[in-house]
């Protein structure tokens, strides 16, 4: 072998090794790339704001007074205490999400305060994370105080 071929196959070993060591330095070295996490869970992820109105539609339609068990108030004093609260409850939709419409915010306070569910069963009950309905319901709370402070008279 003259000069020429063997300097060639020393490059070449040496490019290869090169390679093979950031390959390796790739694989083993660095950490490797977690899952990626998502927002919401799955069970969140099909939420939609005409999924909530028509959970409450299906309530209202129903003959029995489902909706008045369900939240323990008529359908009335629930729009009155709505029409009451929703500008300081509500919130807007950004681009990652949209926001929880003031009508569920409000169900799921009176649902909590009804029932005193857990906010687990809540999440389920909603699809909503129930770290967000632990957000929800004292800001929820303050804002009925607010709003009725003067329907209350205290002795």
């Amino acid at each position: 072998m003259d000069v020429v071929e063997v300097a060639a196959a020393a490059s070449y070993c040496a490019f290869t090794y090169y390679n093979f060591l950031q390959v390796y330095y790739k694989l083993k070295i660095q950490k490797p790339w977690r899952k990626r996490r998502w927002w919401m869970t799955s069970i969140n992820l099909n939420r939609t704001r005409q999924s909530m109105e028509l959970q409450f539609a299906e309530l209202l339609k129903e003959p029995s007074g489902e909706f008045m068990n369900f939240c323990r108030m008529s359908f009335t004093d629930f729009e009155f205490l709505l029409n009451k609260i929703s500008p300081m409850i509500s919130r807007k939709d950004t681009q990652m999400r949209d926001a929880i419409p003031a009508k569920v915010r409000l169900a799921i306070t009176l649902r909590f305060l009804a029932t005193g569910d857990s906010y687990r069963s809540l999440h389920f009950l909603f699809k909503v994370s129930s770290q967000i309905i632990s957000k929800i319901v004292p800001e929820v709370c303050e804002a009925l105080v607010e709003a009725l402070k003067d329907e209350v008279k205290v002795k």
